[in-house]
């Protein structure tokens, strides 16, 4: 028999009145993965992240947390989840320790086993020297790994993440990164994040790509890339698009769209080809850079629009 994994969503629809946050979204993530939602603003990471939490509840559809449905079970969800969301839920009065103590208090810990929960967490994620220092005066980087601390104080099985490296520097994102290995060989802990930032989402074991409520697909960054056909080709030019698309299509037999106002298209060997397009058609193009798949395009190839637009092309705030 398999093993129960860690979350199982099955045909999850949510609404905000009349608009659609989530169409019939189905995944699984495993124990001991780290798994992440990516996708842009309105994408519908978010929503699914607090139907986890059991903040929301879904229209229609299953969310289950190892075997428990986040509905029907929740309190005993939250006991076995760590939250760490976007905004900062630390008090910033308080020191790095004194805010531990008084989550831990929440969870029913006390005495001696916290103490030794909390000596042991900061540790993990290299606080143990600021301990003692008073939350407002510490960096963005170190205000979230006392966030980290937090979200795990009570042993979780799932650490669930939004946008965790939000507010941080580069340098504090790496470090972050580094605590969640840590964590999860230490501690098997299972985490899932929300993200719509490609370089953190190349880190996840497996993604799921969500756009406008619904779900793209899913796979490690690597299986996605290998959706894309070959390498990826953007032309610019500075006459008419759409018969450069045309004449690709005439004489080359590529299929192009225009995307974002450049001419946009894959080829198995496109470095070879783009010799061959500035000799046909030196006239038309301006410029053109071939380059591998990255997650990014993968979106584009199974969406048609870049990451932050609709469609349409449009903004999407």
């Amino acid at each position: 028999m398999p093993a129960e994994s860690a979350v199982e969503i099955n045909n999850l629809v949510f609404r905000y009145g009349d608009r659609v946050a989530l169409n019939d979204v189905s995944l699984r993530v495993e124990r001991g993965e780290i798994f992440g939602l990516l996708g842009p603003n309105g994408g519908g990471k978010t929503t699914l992240f607090r139907i986890l939490c059991t903040l929301l509840h879904p229209a229609a559809g299953t969310a289950r947390v190892f075997g428990m449905d986040v509905v029907g079970d929740a309190l005993a969800v939250r006991r076995r989840i760590g939250v760490v969301f976007q905004n900062q839920s630390l008090d910033k009065r308080l020191s790095a320790v004194e805010n531990l103590i008084h989550q831990g208090h929440l969870y029913g810990l006390r005495g001696g086993d916290l103490a030794e929960r909390i000596r042991l967490l900061l540790d993990r994620v290299g606080l143990t020297s600021r301990k003692d220092d008073v939350v407002e005066k510490l960096s963005g980087g170190l205000r979230r790994r006392v966030e980290l601390a937090k979200g795990l104080i009570h042993g979780p099985d799932l650490l669930l993440l939004d946008e965790p490296s939000s507010g941080v520097d580069p340098r504090a994102k790496l470090d972050f990164w580094e605590y969640l290995q840590l964590l999860r060989r230490e501690e098997a802990v299972t985490v899932l994040l929300t993200t719509h930032l490609l370089d953190e989402a190349e880190k996840c074991d497996r993604l799921a790509l969500l756009d406008q409520g619904s779900l793209v697909t899913v796979g490690t960054p690597g299986e996605l890339k290998q959706q894309v056909g070959g390498d990826v080709v953007v032309v610019l030019t500075s006459r008419d698009s759409a018969d450069l698309v045309q004449r690709l299509d005439a004489e080359f037999g590529l299929r192009a769209a225009i995307i974002n106002g450049s001419v946009r298209f894959e080829h198995p060997e496109g470095a070879e080809l783009v010799a061959q397009l500035m000799r046909s058609m030196p006239d038309q193009i301006d410029s053109i850079t071939v380059s591998h798949p990255t997650l990014e395009d993968v979106f584009i190839h199974m969406t048609g629009h870049y990451f932050g637009e609709g469609p349409g092309g449009e903004d999407r705030a």
